[in-house]
């Protein structure tokens, strides 16, 4: 009865979808390419497949990164999860929007639970590839999850779901793994920064946590002021 209670109650309720807001350097070009994939894909594919699809790729990401550790062509298998990654998790969304099969409140929870686990099992493979300290890829996914939940919080309360910050979102930051990968294959495991020597996924990492960090500081005070002014109290 209570299941039934709560679908009732949902059902009951106006639900009120997000304005999206993708400004990253690959958006547009990226819009095109998958409205054109989307209208070319076989009937029988639905945008369910498409989010497990890039799911299970995330997670392949992470245990590839895990087995770059005794062999350093998992780097490689790990561009091709990557991209399979993109493929399905850019992909769902928009083949929901061109067939009109639009499910807001499950395709926003599916997909960002999914991406929250994903993210977790691409850092922790990271942690543990012996390519970047483990303390960095850790800190790397709490500056990630924090700034998650910083866009979900503004998603309900400002009815505003932010894609990408200072022209960077997910595609940007699957090119960027993808370009470190290939460097280290080719032994350029070392970079240069402040005249000292570092692990090239090391300076990704830290580079990586200190923009999330301020993207942080700076949405979360913006929000805040946003918030406080839209609501003042007499």
């Amino acid at each position: 009865m209570r299941k039934y209670a709560i679908v009732g109650a949902m059902a009951g309720k106006k639900f009120q979808d997000a304005e999206r807001k993708q400004l990253s350097m690959l958006a547009a070009l990226e819009k095109r390419t998958l409205i054109w994939l989307a209208h070319r894909l076989p009937p029988w594919v639905n945008s369910d497949h498409l989010t497990l699809l890039g799911f299970v790729a995330m997670i392949g990401a992470g245990v590839g990164y895990w087995a770059a550790s005794w062999d350093k062509r998992a780097l490689l298998a790990v561009i091709g999860a990557l991209a399979v990654n993109w493929f399905g998790d850019s992909l769902d969304g928009t083949l929901a929007r061109v067939r009109n099969r639009l499910r807001p409140r499950y395709g926003f929870y599916v997909d960002h639970i999914t991406d929250a686990i994903g993210a977790a099992s691409l850092m922790g493979g990271l942690a543990f590839s012996g390519y970047m300290h483990p303390y960095i890829g850790l800190t790397l996914l709490i500056a990630y999850l924090l700034l998650s939940i910083e866009v979900y919080l503004t998603t309900y309360t400002i009815g505003s779901f932010h894609l990408s910050f200072w022209s960077f979102g997910p595609t940007e930051l699957r090119l960027l793994l993808c370009i470190g990968n290939i460097a280290v294959y080719l032994h350029v495991p070392m970079g240069n920064l402040l005249g000292r020597e570092y692990r090239i996924f090391d300076i990704g990492g830290a580079i990586g946590i200190v923009g999330m960090s301020a993207m942080l500081i700076w949405s979360a005070l913006r929000h805040t002021w946003q918030l406080y002014d839209a609501e003042r109290l007499p």
